[in-house]
């Protein structure tokens, strides 16, 4: 500091005492300026578009974790499903396969399967020989079943649509308002500085984030969960072709003198 004074005289003195006021002031915007500071300061307007936001969150989350679970067990118990009913089938042993049917609860193909069967059985038992008509009815039985078990996967994935596009409009309510507040701060205030408008854009910015952070994974999910219920249809489709064929096959070996 000699070195500057005696080099530049006064000025350098004056200015390096601006330089430390500068800095001194900064630290304790800084310090005073914290997340926590700025929670507690919100306005009436912020705490409502995030308690909004908080409770589309949670509600996202645990149509997240029930569809997994569900999803997941679907899957597992299908798997464990097909090669024995198939087995029983192939052998003609169809109160087995009914039997398997019903000790898979959570299974997709097992639901499926299981309408099918009871749909044939019950003509079966009504006709010595089973009709086109018949196997029809086994048809339609098949197309109920995976319209059900189609709307009851697709279940809560509309929810999680509507907020993946809502939720980032809530939190453009609350970035609107946080603005006003800025700009009223700034009217109200004696200089234009950024302490008068660091809170309103802080609040406005705060909603943003927090929208996008709930918008984002329940588009993800939303989108996920698609692909895998458009999965399970293909496959309940697939067994429900198959099943069919195994209706016509028996009737032919019926109609076999």
């Amino acid at each position: 500091m000699t070195i500057l004074i005696s080099l530049f005289g006064p000025k350098a003195l004056g200015f390096l005492m601006f330089l430390q006021e500068a800095g001194a002031e900064k630290n304790e915007t800084a310090n005073a300026f914290t997340m926590g500071e700025m929670i507690r300061n919100l306005g009436p307007i912020a705490i409502v578009v995030i308690v909004i936001l908080l409770i589309m969150s949670m509600y996202s989350i645990a149509v997240m974790v029930e569809r997994f679970l569900t999803y997941r067990a679907a899957k597992a118990q299908s798997r464990e499903f097909a090669p024995r009913v198939a087995q029983a089938l192939k052998n003609e042993r169809l109160e087995e396969a009914i039997n398997i049917s019903d000790k898979h609860k959570k299974s997709h193909l097992a639901m499926v399967v299981n309408a099918g069967l009871q749909e044939f059985r019950a003509h079966e038992q009504a006709a010595d020989n089973i009709s086109y008509d018949e196997i029809e009815a086994s048809k339609r039985a098949l197309q109920r079943a995976i319209a059900i078990k189609s709307a009851e996967f697709r279940r809560g994935l509309s929810g999680l649509a509507t907020i993946g596009s809502t939720a980032p409009f809530v939190g453009l309510f609350g970035t609107v308002f946080g603005i006003i507040s800025a700009f009223t701060g700034m009217k109200s205030a004696e200089s234009a500085g950024i302490g008068a408008v660091a809170g309103g854009i802080a609040e406005a910015l705060l909603t943003t984030a927090l929208s996008l952070a709930v918008a984002v994974p329940s588009v993800w999910m939303f989108n996920y969960f698609t692909g895998k219920v458009d999965g399970f249809v293909i496959e309940m489709d697939n067994s429900a072709s198959e099943l069919i064929d195994y209706f016509l096959k028996n009737r032919t070996r019926q109609l076999k003198p």
